[in-house]
């Protein structure tokens, strides 16, 4: 019967901790007496005084002959042998200890040559004990094989993490950067956070121009700045309004008797610079109401409707805006671009909602316009720079202060909208660990995310709808889509009480069904909590 298993994990039999099993009592083979001469050779022992002992005369003879022949032997040769005889204990004192350590060594247990005394067997300290069996790994036996094999995913990466254990339960292509449609904003929303903080606002200024008459509109990166009449909501909460600022303006101008009639507004949008368009971009979001160009100066977002969150964009936000601020001040023949004077006095302010609203508005309805300006206003309080290609470099600084290694993570937009964007599965999922745990500020994040079934993008008729209502109210996700495939991330609180991170890539060839087939295998994350199956 095997009971013992070494450090190396090799089976032994029972009470032989050596490995090798021998015989009870024979520790280690025959112990010859010490010293003992066989003065016949093979043909048997030989009496040197009386002639050869009679084997036939039985044991008792032959021990008596044996006996007599060693005593006259001795009798010859007392001195050679008493020299021998010393040599001999001193060889036995000095090598007895050895002999029996090695023996112990062995792992047999020695059995005393004296009446007098039974040496007790000891443990070899150098022989390490074995060690304590490692904890099998739990076997996890709920699959998600079937959810996952559904064609309208076309090409699937995914991953779900235990967001206690940090254990990776589920994984297919969870390392490959890829593009990630909306869900950037996530990556967008995390870096505003740590570089500019949630209670940052981007004010709008106005400023004396320098010719007489003259005054200045200084875009300072707010999309969200309204036409609408003070008090009106409009799609952005807390937006700072058009009236209010020229209201401000017309009071300040006219407190100057020195100041000629106001007739000329310079609109001045160079805090952005570069590209108002990115140009990996499908121009059809603009047409389909969903994104406009990047300017640091325009008003609702450059809707035609202010109320609606999808809605036609002119393609020049600035002209609307400053089309429209002339309105609110009166008087004014001359609309023109240019920049503000250095050092000129300022005439009016207002300020768009804190990032923490802001976050809020691009996650839940996944506004474009907003993310791109928190995107934007990052790369510009980093030092990267004011254009969309300083985007990557400062976002990517602004995410190190959470400690997710960014190795593969390119970002080219704020929104996510290019294809060009690439980030893997698995930095979304430790990233969430962290949002879930709301470390730093990032509790902002995880309460602005859609809710399946009860909030924003997730609450739609075509979102968790039949057996998928099942986990309505857990899952806490950023929803994602661009023309070459859907993407889903964020928390999901399952059957189980576990807690999981998750990001799902649906890329490629999809269709607008392809929804479902991700609600579908997020549900089965949900059902299967930590006895998710990686099979």
């Amino acid at each position: 019967m095997v009971d013992e298993t070494d450090a190396a994990g090799d089976a032994r039999p029972s009470g032989d901790p050596a490995g090798d099993a021998r015989p009870s009592g024979d520790p280690v083979g025959p112990l010859e007496p010490a010293g003992q001469v066989d003065p016949a050779g093979p043909a048997g022992p030989v009496d040197a005084a009386a002639g050869p002992v009679d084997a036939a005369a039985g044991p008792t003879a032959h021990r008596q002959g044996f006996g007599a022949s060693v005593a006259a032997f001795a009798r010859r040769h007392r001195l050679a042998l008493s020299i021998t005889a010393g040599a001999v204990a001193l060889a036995l004192l000095g090598t007895g200890a050895v002999f029996a350590g090695a023996v112990v060594a062995g792992g047999d247990r020695v059995e005393a040559t004296a009446a007098t005394s039974t040496p007790t067997p000891t443990a070899d300290p150098a022989r390490p004990a074995p060690a304590s069996a490692a904890a099998a790994s739990r076997i996890r036996t709920c699959s998600v094989g079937d959810r996952a094999a559904d064609g309208r995913l076309a090409n699937l990466q995914a991953q779900v993490v235990n967001a206690t254990t940090g254990e990776v339960l589920y994984d297919r292509g969870g390392s490959t950067a890829s593009r990630t449609a909306s869900v950037m904003k996530v990556l967008t929303s995390a870096a505003a956070l740590s570089v500019l903080g949630p209670d940052y606002r981007a004010t709008t200024t106005v400023v004396k121009g320098s010719e007489p008459g003259s005054v200045v509109l200084v875009g300072g990166g707010d999309v969200t700045l309204s036409r609408t009449s003070s008090g009106d909501e409009t799609v952005y909460p807390g937006a700072a309004h058009l009236d209010d600022l020229a209201a401000q303006v017309r009071a300040a101008w006219d407190a100057d008797p020195s100041n000629p009639p106001l007739t000329k507004l310079i609109l001045d949008a160079s805090y952005f610079g570069g590209d108002e368009w990115e140009p990996s971009w499908d121009p059809a979001e603009r047409e389909y109401g969903y994104m406009s160009n990047i300017t640091a100066l325009q008003v609702d977002g450059d809707r035609d409707d202010p109320n609606a969150e999808t809605s036609w964009r002119s393609g020049d936000p600035i002209g609307r805006a400053g089309d429209a601020f002339a309105g609110e001040l009166g008087g004014i023949s001359v609309i023109e671009r240019g920049t503000a004077p250095a050092g000129a006095a300022q005439l009016g302010a207002v300020s768009s909602p804190t990032v923490a609203q802001l976050i809020d508005k691009a996650l839940v309805v996944s506004d474009n316009s907003v993310a791109e300006m928190l995107g934007r206003l990052v790369a510009i309080k980093t030092g990267a720079g004011n254009t969309f290609g300083a985007i990557n470099a400062g976002v990517l600084q602004g995410l190190a202060a959470y400690g997710v290694d960014t190795t593969g993570v390119t970002v080219v937009d704020g929104s996510g909208l290019s294809d060009n964007n690439a980030v893997p599965p698995s930095y979304l999922t430790r990233l969430f660990v962290k949002i879930n745990a709301r470390e730093a500020n990032l509790g902002v994040i995880m309460d602005g995310l859609p809710v399946s079934g009860q909030r924003g993008s997730l609450s739609y008729s075509d979102r968790f709808a039949g057996d998928n209502a099942v986990a309505d109210g857990a899952v806490s996700a950023k929803t994602g889509w661009i023309e070459t495939g859907y993407t889903l991330t964020g928390v999901i609180r399952a059957q189980d009480g576990a807690t999981l991170t998750f990001a799902i890539y649906a890329l490629g060839d999809v269709s607008d069904d392809t929804k479902q087939a991700i609600d579908t295998l997020t549900t089965g994350f949900f059902l299967c909590g930590d006895n998710l199956s990686n099979t």
